[in-house]
């Protein structure tokens, strides 16, 4: 007699046959137990999976709370779970984070290459050229300064936004070198003034063009850094670092950059060219 099974109490009362014949109820033969389990099974790769969602508090970066995660939980438990065939993957926004910061840092090395070979094949000098790009590290200093003095104030995590004002700066602050580098090959060059004279000329004849265009870039970036508003939360960092990097910079490349002019020209071959 077919019987319909409406509540799982009654799945043991379903009738099976013996080999002898016998009709009887299926909790004869075995022990049903009631216990809670996933909706559904996923799969990945063929192979079943389980996702735990981690939600990092706001005033935690989630490159932090990444860290935080593989230190503390996979570094501990990979070793076991291995050994019981169990793999442990950070993934979705992890994952993602990471492919983001390798394709930034990449592109980061890729301008650094482009902007220097351009300066090698402009100026025909390998070392002026890395007398000028010396500007980049004194702008990433000035970056992580002014990323910490906003630090001060409000939080703001070294996040992509904030890693692509670095990139900005590449194009921004060697400027200023470039101003310093050539009006010294140009006073060598045509005036035939003396290297130490040419570097003291170029350096006081270049230092209000600088300071104009690096305040205006800086006044330009303050509405980033100060104004409240809709979205302002995502630009407060790259505003900090563009601002930090503009202001060391200047500064920095009126005192390093002439001293390594001194070392770095080659007066007679300059007026020879």
């Amino acid at each position: 007699k077919d019987q319909n099974i409406n509540f799982t109490q009654q799945i043991a009362n379903i009738p099976i046959v013996s080999k002898s014949g016998i009709t009887i109820p299926l909790s004869s033969v075995s022990k049903n137990e009631i216990t809670s389990s996933a909706v559904s099974i996923r799969h990945i790769n063929f192979k079943r999976t389980v996702s735990l969602q981690i939600r990092p508090p706001s005033q935690i970066p989630l490159e932090v709370a990444i860290k935080i995660l593989d230190d503390a939980v996979v570094k501990s438990l990979s070793d076991e779970a291995f050994e019981k065939g169990i793999t442990i993957n950070l993934s979705g926004t992890a994952d993602k984070l990471s492919q983001t910061l390798d394709s930034m840092l990449i592109t980061i090395f890729v301008a650094l290459i482009l902007v220097f070979l351009s300066l090698a094949i402009l100026l025909q000098s390998f070392i002026l050229s890395l007398v000028i790009m010396i500007a980049v590290p004194l702008a990433t200093a000035g970056g992580f300064v002014g990323l910490k003095i906003l630090n001060l104030f409000t939080y703001q995590a070294l996040d992509m936004l904030t890693l692509l004002g670095f990139l900005i700066l590449i194009g921004i602050v060697v400027n200023n070198s470039i101003l310093l580098v050539l009006q010294t090959v140009d006073l060598i060059r045509q005036k035939k003034i003396a290297k130490v004279d040419a570097i003291f000329e170029s350096a006081r004849t270049r230092v209000r063009p600088i300071f104009m265009s690096t305040l205006t870039s800086i006044f330009g970036m303050f509405p980033l850094v100060l104004f409240p508003g809709a979205g302002s939360e995502l630009y407060k960092g790259l505003g900090s670092v563009v601002i930090g990097g503009l202001f060391f910079s200047a500064i920095l490349n009126l005192v390093i950059v002439p001293a390594l002019l001194t070392l770095a020209i080659n007066e007679k071959k300059i007026i020879n060219n």
